[in-house]
C-alpha cells in the first residue's frame, strides 16, 4: 500500500447509509449493501484484497481465514460480542479485534426487562389466546404469571448490562437482587446495584427469575443446563439474552414441556437464526430474534464505534475497544 493508497475495508453486512459514508472519507469501501448471507468461503473471497473488516458478529474470524486474507489488519465487530472470533488465531495472525461495548448498556438492559416482564406476565401467551378467539369471559386464574415487584432476581453474568438490569430491579421493582460472576463485584459497585454475591447453585435454588447476561465462551458453554434446571424453582423464570449455547435448548425445551420451570424468555439461541423446534412446541415461551440492541439510536451508536475503531486503528492512533494484543503482522500489503 502507497502512501497516497487508501487502506481497503470490507462492510460484510448492510449498515447506516451515513457510516458508509464516513468510512469511504477515509477508506476504499466495498460494501455489502444487498445485505447478501455469504458463506465462509464468499466472505473470503470478499475479504481477501482487504486491510480490514467491519463485521457485525456473525461473521467467522479464524485460522482459515486469515490465511486466506494476508493483507488483513484489524476486524471491527458491530457488536459487544466477539465469540465469533478465534483470537488465539488472530493473536497469531498478527489481526487486531474491537468490539462495540458501553453504547448498547442500557437499551439491552430495557429489553431484558422487557424480555423478563413478558415471560413472568405471559403476555405472548395472552396475545395469542386472544388473537384465536378464546377469550369469552374473565376467570380468577385466566393466565396468572409470576409477580415481579418485590421478587427476587438472580443474575449471571455482571458486566455493564448485568449492573443495568440490577439496578433497575432494585430500584424500578423493589426486587431483590443476587448475582453470581466469575469475580465478586467492589463493595461500592454491589451498593449501588443493591446486589448480593452467592454461589451459582445458591442462585439457581432462591431466584424467581434468572437472567443470564455473561460472555459465551467454551467455559460458559451450557452454563444452564438438566443439572440446573432441575435446581430452578418450578414457579421460576429463565431470560437469556446473553448468547446462544450459554443454555441448552434441547434441555430448555423438556424443561418448559415438563413444567419443571414457568417460563423462560429468549431473545438468542444456539445455532441461530434456527430454533430447536422443541421451542417452537411449546406455549410458555416467548421468543425473540437476537433484537435485545435494536433501537435506531443504539444501533447506529454501535456502527459508528466499529467505524471509530477502523479510522483510529490506521490514523496509526491504535483501537478504541481492543479485545485482544495480536504481535505484529508483516507488511504484506505491497
Amino acid at each position: 500500500m502507497t502512501a497516497m493508497q487508501k487502506p481497503r475495508i470490507l462492510v460484510a453486512r448492510a449498515i447506516f447509509p451515513e457510516v458508509i459514508e464516513r468510512l469511504a472519507q477515509h477508506f476504499e469501501v466495498e460494501a455489502n449493501v444487498h445485505d447478501d448471507i455469504w458463506s465462509p468461503a464468499e466472505f473470503a473471497a470478499h475479504l481477501r484484497d482487504k486491510d480490514g473488516a467491519l463485521t457485525t458478529g456473525s461473521e467467522r474470524i479464524d485460522a482459515a481465514l486469515l490465511a486466506a486474507c494476508p493483507r488483513l489488519r484489524i476486524v471491527a465487530n458491530m457488536a459487544v460480542g466477539y465469540n465469533n472470533f478465534d483470537l488465539a488465531a488472530m493473536d497469531a495472525g498478527g489481526v487486531q479485534g474491537t468490539n462495540a461495548p458501553g453504547v448498547l448498556t442500557e437499551t439491552t438492559a430495557d429489553f431484558g426487562f422487557a424480555l423478563l416482564l413478558a415471560t413472568a406476565r405471559r403476555v405472548t401467551e395472552g396475545e395469542r389466546y386472544l388473537r384465536a378467539g378464546q377469550w369469552r369471559r374473565w376467570s380468577y386464574d385466566l393466565l396468572a404469571g409470576a409477580e415481579v415487584h418485590g421478587s427476587t432476581l438472580g443474575i449471571i453474568g455482571m458486566g455493564r448490562i448485568g449492573q443495568a438490569i440490577a439496578r433497575g430491579g432494585a430500584y424500578g421493582f423493589g426486587m431483590r437482587v443476587i448475582y453470581h460472576n466469575r469475580s465478586r463485584l467492589a463493595p461500592e459497585v454491589e451498593a449501588e446495584c443493591k446486589a448480593n454475591y452467592v454461589g451459582k447453585e445458591e442462585l439457581l435454588r432462591t431466584a424467581d427469575h434468572v437472567v443470564l447476561v455473561l460472555p459465551y465462551s467454551p467455559e460458559s458453554h451450557h452454563t444452564i443446563g438438566a443439572p440446573e434446571l432441575a435446581l430452578m424453582k418450578p414457579t421460576a423464570t429463565l431470560v437469556n439474552i446473553a448468547r446462544g449455547g450459554i443454555v441448552d435448548d434441547a434441555a430448555l425445551a423438556e424443561a418448559l414441556r415438563t413444567r419443571r420451570i414457568a417460563a423462560a424468555g429468549l431473545d438468542v439461541f444456539e445455532g441461530e437464526p434456527q430454533v430447536h423446534p422443541g421451542l417452537l412446541e411449546v406455549p410458555n415461551v416467548v421468543l425473540t430474534p437476537h433484537i435485545a440492541s435494536a433501537t435506531l439510536p443504539t444501533r447506529l451508536a454501535m456502527a459508528q464505534l466499529a467505524a471509530d475503531n477502523l479510522i483510529a486503528f490506521f490514523a496509526g492512533r491504535g483501537p478504541l475497544t481492543p479485545v485482544n494484543q495480536p504481535r505484529p503482522r508483516s507488511d504484506t500489503n505491497g
